[in-house]
């Protein structure tokens, strides 16, 4: 078990290998998998910790709608992925696990720079702005000597760091090209996934 979700995978499924899949899923991957049979104890497992993927089986989700939904709610930041066990063994569900983790990061990349590029132009803007006043003191005919040096030291100081962070943003701004971030993420099916079929044996 891994309290901190630290590369950890919960499989929701009810099949009679479910075990044996979970085990051959952590050989392959070295995450923690923890398997749960149902929805009930699978959301008593993350109601006491996070995981990095939560796998529901096609049987849980489409077989109980409104069930697989409250399951989802409980999955917090976890990557959800549901996949049909009849055609999945374990080496693609690895794939498709390490897709997954892939994608989710390349999101939360995407995110950071988003956020930093907004905060860098609200900062941009003060220092716009915290110019513009202190050349307007500058030119006050009464300033004193003293007074008018400490407003040159902080225009120059100001010009410097609105400066570095135009270069900063436009660093970031050719990094993150025209991708946008996901804000929420429904439940992947793997390509390929079909609908229905029999009892699954996953295997190596």
């Amino acid at each position: 078990m891994n309290p901190n979700g630290d590369q950890s995978i919960l499989l929701v499924s009810a099949i009679a290998g479910a075990e044996n899949c979970g085990a051959n899923l952590s050989n392959q991957l070295g995450f923690t998998v923890d398997v749960a049979s149902d929805r009930k104890d699978a959301i008593g497992l993350l109601k006491t910790r996070s995981y990095s993927v939560v796998i529901v089986d096609d049987s849980i989700a489409e077989g109980d709608a409104r069930g697989a939904e409250m399951l989802w709610r409980y999955t917090g930041l976890a990557v959800p992925l549901q996949v049909n066990f009849a055609l999945s063994g374990s080496a693609r569900l690895a794939r498709d696990v390490r897709a997954a983790l892939m994608r989710r990061e390349r999101e939360q990349a995407l995110a950071m720079r988003a956020a930093a590029c907004t905060i860098e132009s609200q900062l941009k803007s003060t220092m716009t702005g915290l110019l513009l006043q202190s050349q307007l003191a500058l030119a006050e005919p009464a300033l004193s000597a003293s007074v008018a040096t400490k407003l040159r030291m902080v225009i120059e100081l100001a010009g410097n760091l609105r400066q570095q962070l135009e270069s900063a943003q436009t660093g970031l701004s050719a990094g993150s090209g025209h991708a946008q971030p996901a804000l929420h993420q429904p439940p992947t099916k793997p390509v390929g996934s079909t609908e229905g079929g029999a009892a699954a044996v996953c295997v190596l």
